[in-house]
């Protein structure tokens, strides 16, 4: 079972001008370490700082299309490896990993729950509703099934307080940055299997760029062991998420050497021999 490559290049609720080609440039150098043909979902549009509802019905058509992507990928026996723009891609890959792995563990790695519905976010921003429409608690048209007492939240830091206590009520687990250990990590896990998300906010800033960056956060090398420790076998998908492009070659150069020293363990040892 390899990985599938599928890059969101449509317009998902970015309200930045990063994302995209962010997904582009992480795209490739997936494509660099693997041999993997990236296949690219959405047409590109410009970013706008645009209401949750507005941004759902134009990103219609991007999220359909990654969704039957990865289905297609699921069917075909193999893994999707999903290099997205905004976590707001994860409306179209989520729905269909509950399908197809039901009980499989979710590591939502990232800075913030994304837990918030239409009667509590703040921000108006779909990217930070996204967990919350994939386990049922408001729909978006894409789908939901994912339970939430198999989701943790890695690196969680930044919840609004309605929304925490939606994810507690909800039986959502959170491991702060002081607490992720591999070892803690592997003790949730247990013998399941393993969807991951990554949104690259989750590192502490200055390391790999991302838009909602926030202070104390995992340190790169902390997240390399974490993936080391994890059971390849068991993984059974993998999203890349949020990384800013800047436009100037020597920071993106930096920012990638991370990036594929974060991802090696899991996607270097996939590939076939």
């Amino acid at each position: 079972m390899t990985f599938e490559l599928i890059v969101s290049q449509g317009r998902i609720a970015d309200r930045t001008s990063g994302a995209i080609p962010g997904a582009a440039l992480t795209a490739k150098l997936v494509s660099s370490l693997t041999g993997l043909e990236p296949l690219e979902i959405g047409q590109i549009s410009p970013a706008r700082n645009d209401h949750w509802s507005t941004a759902l019905v134009e990103a219609k058509v991007t999220v359909a299309e990654l969704q039957q992507a990865i289905s297609q990928a699921i069917d075909r026996g193999n893994r999707p490896l999903m290099v997205a723009n905004t976590c707001a891609a994860s409306l179209a890959s989520l729905p269909v990993a509950s399908r197809a792995h039901p009980e499989a563990i979710l590591l939502w790695i990232d800075a913030h729950g994304d837990f918030n519905t239409p009667f509590t976010t703040e921000s108006g921003y779909l990217g930070g509703m996204v967990l919350a429409a994939a386990c049922g608690m408001w729909e978006s048209g894409h789908g939901s099934g994912i339970d939430p007492k198999n989701v943790i939240v890695i690196g969680g830091r930044d919840i609004d307080p309605a929304e925490a206590d939606l994810m507690s009520d909800a039986g959502v687990r959170i491991i702060p940055p002081s607490q992720a250990t591999p070892e803690a990590i592997l003790s949730e896990i247990g013998d399941r299997d393993i969807w991951i998300h990554v949104d690259w906010d989750v590192l502490e800033p200055n390391n790999i760029p991302a838009a909602y960056a926030i202070a104390d956060g995992l340190l790169p090398e902390t997240l390399h062991r974490i993936f080391a420790a994890l059971p390849g076998q068991r993984i059974v998908g993998l999203e890349l998420a949020e990384f800013e492009a800047s436009g100037n070659w020597l920071e993106d150069e930096k920012a990638l050497k991370i990036i594929a020293d974060i991802i090696a363990p899991i996607v270097c040892e996939s590939i076939p021999v």
